[in-house]
C-alpha cells in the first residue's frame, strides 16, 4: 500500500510539472497549443494582440468559436460562416470529393460548380465534418498507479482498458461522439467529445484556373496567387443533430459562426489559426531525424518524381486521363515538394548537429541530476536501436513509394482477399467475394492500366536495384526471363493480369476460379512482395516502432524534468489546436513590393495559355480588365494571398485565420517551400504559413461565380457591409 501511495505521488507530481511545461507562456511564434490550456498563456496572447476574451476562443459551454471550426473529412479543416450551415474550406480539401462528382459532361475542375440555391447543392456521399464540442485532461484517470518499471505490454493493457471504459461513461454522459487521444508521447491524455455531421453538400468550387492556379510550380512558394478555396454546407436532421443524407433534411443552424472582416490588415497585426495539424515531431532524437534527411525523404522524392513524370505526360494527352488523376497526382505532388523544401530547411539550419548538441546537455544533466536517473542510457540505446534499423526503414519506404506506388500491385490485393475466401471453403463464399466486388468500380472509375504500366516500368528498376535481401527471388527470375526488359515484363503482366480491368474482375466474381487468381501474374508478384513484407520488414519495423514509443515518452518526460521552464507544447496529433502570430513578409532572394500580400494584378501577369496550371478563366481575366472589382477593390486591384509566422502543418489546410478580435480574414492553405521543415525544427525566420484573403474568396464567389446570394447569408464586421 505504501509502494502504491508513493506511485500515485510521483505521477500526480509529474503530471503537474507536465501541465506547467507543455503550458509555458512565451511570445514566440512556435506552438500548436492544446484550445483548453489557453487561459494558461492568456497574458502572452493578449501581449501579442488578441483583443477579445481567451473564453472566446475556446469553452465548454457551447459559446466558443471552437464550434465554428471543423475538422473537414480525414484531414483537413473547415470553418463555419453562417448560421445555416455554410462552410469553407480549401480548394484541395474538396478536391476529392469534386473529382467523385465530376464526370467528362460536368468539368468542374474546367468550369467550376456554383449552386445558385440550395436545391442546387450537391450532396457529397461519404463526406463527414466534425465539431469538437469540449476537451477535458484526463491524464490522472490514465495515467494512475501507473509507473516507468511496468513491462510495455502491461502498462499498455492497462491504459487500453482505461480507455475503453472512460469513453463509454463520457459517451453516457455527453450523449456525443468521443475519443481519447495520447499527447506528448503518452505522457498526456485528452477525452474529445464531437458531433460528426454525414450530410454534406458542394455549394461552390472555382475552377482549377482559380483553385489551383500555379499547380505544382507554385507550390509551397512565395509569391502566391491560388484562390484555393471551396464552400460547403452541413445539413442536419429534424432536430438539428447529424443524420445520414436525406432530401428531409435541411441546413444545420449553428449559433456559432465567423464574423468575417473585410476591411483588411497590415504587416505586423495579429493573427490565429484554429485547425486541426496533422503529425509533428519536434522532439525526436538526431538519430531519428537523421533517418528522414538521409533515408526516407530522398527515396520518397525520387520515386514520386518518377511517378509524377509519367502522370503528367499521360493526363496532357488525354483529358479522361486528365479527370481520373487529378486529384491522386495534387496529393502525391504536395508530399513530393514539400519534402524537397523539408531536407533544403533542416540542412540549412544544421538541425541534426543542434539536437546532437542539445543530446549533450541533455546527457550530462541525466549523468549528474537525480531526477534523470532513468534517462542515463536512454539516448545510447535509441542510437544503438536506430542504427540497426538503417536497412529496413529504407525498405519500408521502397515498399510503400515505389512497389505500392503501382496501382495494379494495390488493386491485387482484392485478388488476394477472394483467394482467402476460396481457401476457406465457408459456405455462400459467392456471395462474400460479389460483396468485396461492390468496392471495384470506385478504384477503376480513376485508373488508368496504359499509365500504370508506365508507371511499373519507370519505378520497379528503382527496386530491383537498390532493394537488396527485400526483393524478392521470384521478381529475380521473371525480370530475367524477359531478358532483362522492364518493357517486356510490364506488357506481360498487363496483359494478362485480371486485376487491369473491372470487366475482368467481375467476371472472375461471376465464376470463381482458385487457378484464375494463383496463375495471375500481378497476383503473384503481389504474393512475393507480401511474405517479404510480412517476414522481413514487417515485425523488425514493429519491434522498432514500439522500442521508439517507450523512447520518446521516457526522453519527452525527462526533458520535463530536465527544465520546467523549457517552451514545450505537445506534438499536433490531428487534434483541434489553436497557433498564434503576426502578419509578416519573407523575401528570401531581395526586396519585393510585395513582401507579405499579393494581388489580383500580379496573378494576371501570370497567366499563360500555354500552360495548364497558369491558364486563367477568361471572364476573371476580363473583370480585372474593367477592373470590375465591386466591393472588393484596394488600391486599384483585389488582395489575394497573404503570409504570416503562424506555426502550422499538414492537417491546417482550410483552418480559419482570425484576426485581433476573432473575425475571419483569410482561410490557411499552405506553408512556404523554406519554412516546410517545421515539422520537425521550427525557426521563425522562414517559417510562414500562406492564406488566401477573404476578400479574394468573396470577390471569387460573387463576380466570377455569380453565387453573391451566398453572401446574404454571412454577417460582416463594420465597414466591410458597405456594398
Amino acid at each position: 500500500m505504501r509502494l502504491y501511495s508513493k506511485s500515485v505521488q510521483l505521477i500526480l507530481g509529474v503530471l503537474s510539472c507536465f501541465s506547467a511545461f507543455f503550458c509555458q507562456s512565451s511570445f514566440a511564434k512556435e506552438g500548436m497549443k492544446v484550445p483548453p490550456t489557453l487561459l494558461q498563456s492568456q497574458k502572452d496572447i493578449i501581449a501579442a494582440g488578441l483583443e477579445i476574451p481567451v473564453e472566446k476562443l475556446y469553452n465548454a459551454n457551447g459559446t466558443g468559436l471552437n464550434n465554428a471550426v471543423v475538422l473537414f473529412g480525414k484531414g483537413c479543416t473547415g470553418e463555419m460562416i453562417s448560421g445555416q450551415g455554410l462552410l469553407l474550406t480549401n480548394h484541395h480539401c474538396g478536391y476529392g470529393t469534386v473529382q467523385g462528382l465530376a464526370t467528362s459532361q460536368s468539368d468542374y475542375f474546367a468550369n467550376g460548380f456554383w449552386a445558385m440555391n440550395t436545391q442546387q447543392e450537391l450532396p457529397c456521399p461519404g463526406l463527414t465534418v466534425s465539431f469538437i464540442r469540449s476537451m477535458e485532461d484526463v491524464t490522472e484517470r490514465i495515467l494512475l498507479g501507473i509507473n516507468d518499471e511496468m513491462r510495455d505490454g502491461e502498462r499498455d493493457s492497462v491504459i487500453v482498458v482505461r480507455i475503453k471504459n472512460l469513453e463509454k461513461g463520457f459517451r453516457y454522459s455527453s450523449k456525443m461522439d468521443v475519443q481519447i487521444k495520447a499527447f506528448a508521447n503518452g505522457n498526456q491524455y485528452w477525452a474529445i467529445m464531437s458531433e460528426t455531421f454525414r450530410d454534406v453538400r458542394l455549394v461552390g468550387f472555382p475552377p482549377n484556373g482559380v483553385g489551383q492556379f500555379g499547380g505544382d510550380t507554385d507550390n509551397w512558394s512565395w509569391p502566391r496567387h491560388t484562390g484555393d478555396f471551396s464552400v460547403f454546407r452541413v445539413y442536419a436532421g429534424v432536430d438539428n443533430k447529424p443524420a445520414d443524407y436525406s432530401t428531409n433534411n435541411k441546413p444545420y443552424q449553428t449559433k456559432q459562426f465567423f464574423t468575417i472582416n473585410a476591411n483588411g490588415y497590415k504587416e505586423g497585426d495579429f493573427t490565429l489559426v484554429y485547425g486541426f495539424p496533422g503529425v509533428t515531431q519536434e522532439y525526436i532524437s538526431s538519430m531519428q531525424l537523421e533517418h528522414v534527411v538521409n533515408i526516407i525523404d530522398p527515396i520518397r522524392i525520387e520515386a514520386r518524381t518518377k511517378r509524377l513524370d509519367v502522370w503528367t505526360e499521360h493526363m496532357r494527352n488525354d483529358r479522361n486521363v486528365f479527370l481520373q488523376y487529378t486529384s491522386k497526382r495534387a496529393g502525391v505532388a504536395n508530399g513530393w515538394k514539400k519534402w524537397q523544401g523539408e531536407i533544403r530547411g533542416l540542412k540549412l539550419n544544421n538541425a541534426v548537429e543542434k539536437k546532437k548538441a542539445f543530446e549533450q546537455q541533455f546527457q550530462a544533466w541525466a549523468n549528474t541530476d537525480s531526477q534523470g536517473y532513468f534517462a542515463k542510457e536512454l539516448l545510447m540505446k535509441m542510437q544503438v536501436k536506430s542504427a540497426s534499423k538503417d536497412g529496413v526503414v529504407g525498405a519500408n519506404e521502397y515498399l510503400r513509394e515505389v512497389v505500392f506506388g503501382i496501382e495494379l500491385l494495390g488493386q491485387t490485393a482484392e485478388l488476394d482477399k477472394m483467394l482467402t475466401i476460396i481457401n476457406s471453403g465457408v459456405p455462400n463464399s459467392v456471395d462474400s467475394m460479389k460483396k468485396i466486388a461492390k468496392g471495384f468500380a470506385g478504384f477503376y472509375k480513376n485508373y488508368d492500366a496504359k499509365t500504370d504500366r508506365d508507371i511499373f516500368i519507370a519505378l520497379m528498376p528503382m527496386f530491383m536495384e537498390r532493394g537488396g535481401i527485400y526483393v524478392p527471388e521470384y521478381y529475380r527470375t521473371e525480370l530475367a526471363r524477359f531478358g532483362g526488359s522492364y518493357l517486356e515484363w510490364a506488357d506481360y503482366i498487363y496483359g494478362n493480369s485480371k486485376a487491369v480491368s473491372l470487366d475482368k474482375m467481375n467476371e472472375f466474381v461471376a465464376h470463381p476460379d482458385k487457378s484464375k487468381i494463383t496463375d495471375d501474374p500481378a497476383w503473384k508478384m503481389y504474393a512475393a512482395i507480401i511474405k517479404v513484407r510480412n517476414e522481413m520488414v514487417t515485425p523488425s519495423l514493429a519491434t522498432y516502432v514500439d522500442s521508439l514509443a517507450r523512447f520518446n515518452r521516457l526522453y519527452t518526460k525527462a526533458r520535463m524534468l530536465m527544465s520546467k521552464y523549457e517552451k514545450l507544447y505537445p506534438d499536433a496529433n490531428g487534434t483541434l489546436r489553436v497557433a498564434y502570430g503576426k502578419v509578416k513578409g519573407i523575401d528570401p532572394d531581395g526586396p519585393a513590393e510585395y513582401s507579405f500580400q499579393t494581388n489580383l494584378d500580379e496573378a494576371v501577369l501570370k497567366n499563360n495559355p500555354a500552360v495548364a496550371e497558369f491558364t486563367m478563366p477568361s471572364k476573371l481575366i476580363e473583370l480585372n480588365r474593367q477592373k470590375d472589382y465591386g466591393r472588393w477593390a484596394v488600391n486599384g486591384t483585389v488582395p489575394l494571398a497573404f503570409i504570416a509566422d503562424n506555426h502550422t502543418s499538414g492537417g491546417n489546410s482550410g483552418s480559419p485565420v482570425l484576426n485581433a478580435k476573432g473575425e475571419l480574414i483569410g482561410t490557411n492553405f499552405d506553408r512556404v517551400w523554406e519554412g516546410t521543415m517545421s515539422d520537425y525544427y521550427f525557426d521563425e525566420r522562414w517559417c510562414r504559413n500562406i492564406s488566401l484573403d477573404v476578400r479574394y474568396t468573396l470577390f471569387i464567389i460573387e463576380k466570377l461565380g455569380g453565387a453573391g446570394w451566398l453572401l446574404n447569408e454571412m454577417k460582416f464586421a463594420g465597414a466591410s457591409t458597405k456594398k
